[in-house]
């Protein structure tokens, strides 16, 4: 191999190095233990750049500080550092290939094209929060839902009052569907204040845990015990959503009648 300068230089460049980085480590491999100042003159840089390229060596592992200010100095690694600094190199680049798919699998979940739905996810129950606040900007000025306000009310207290209030600003009717427990009837009892109509259904064999609403062309669900809150932005499967909700309602309202027929009986 030709081991002049120049063809030195270039090898250097070829593996990763910077061409400053590149002088540096040669003027330092030939001056031996040397100061930034002796350093930059060889490697023709000014010394506030030598600082910085003297830095990124170090940081890379090619050269080590000997001494410290004002006598501090630096020395250059053999040259066998060459190799396992590659080996790092290479290895973070296999890192960073698989984080980048898997980064651009969650990209591709909001990236709206063309006419396919639009699918968010929201960690956490700041991402709940989120979805529920998503749901305050319904055009339609229309919700339903089916969801269970124990759940709701435990997973963040104190937010739901302010929201039932909020949306009732906003002039956003809902109708809900709740299972028959304490608080569902509480909150039936508060459907004029709150801007809702409801039907309870029996929480034993109709209870559910995470809130499904839907509202203009949105399914928002929020799975309060996995922590994870999710909106499909889709036409189609909203006016599914809405046909099914539809259906539900009929039959809740059939139980309950059956309910009081029976407590009447």
């Amino acid at each position: 191999m030709d081991t002049t300068p120049h063809k030195l230089r270039e090898a250097l460049i070829s593996l990763g190095l910077s061409y400053k980085e590149s002088c540096v480590y040669l003027s330092l491999l030939e001056l031996g233990r040397s100061t930034v100042s002796q350093v930059s003159r060889k490697a023709a840089i000014n010394r506030a750049t030598g600082y910085v390229i003297l830095d990124s060596l170090v940081a890379k592992g090619l050269v080590r500080i000997s001494g410290k200010e004002p006598k501090q100095e630096y020395v250059a690694e053999s040259p066998d550092a060459l190799p396992a600094l590659f080996e790092t190199a290479q290895k973070e680049a296999k890192e960073k290939q698989v984080r980048a798919k898997e980064l651009s699998l969650q990209l591709k979940s909001i990236q709206k094209v063309g006419d396919r739905p639009q699918v968010r996810f929201y960690e956490g129950m700041e991402g709940i929060r989120a979805v529920f606040e998503d749901s305050l900007t319904a055009k339609s000025g229309k919700i339903i839902a089916y969801t269970s306000i124990e759940d709701q009310h435990v997973s963040i207290p104190n937010y739901f009052p302010e929201y039932y209030q909020r949306r009732k600003r906003n002039k956003i009717f809902m109708r809900s569907i709740f299972p028959d427990t304490k608080m569902g009837k509480e909150r039936q009892d508060a459907n004029e204040n709150e801007y809702r109509d409801s039907v309870l259904v029996p929480k034993d064999v109709y209870g559910i845990h995470p809130a499904i609403n839907v509202y203009d062309n949105k399914l928002m669900i929020a799975s309060f015990r996995e922590k994870l809150g999710i909106i499909v932005e889709s036409e189609e499967i909203a006016d599914a959503m809405k046909k099914i909700f539809e259906l539900a309602w009929i039959g809740a309202h059939s139980l309950e009648k059956k309910k009081v027929r029976k407590g009447a009986g």
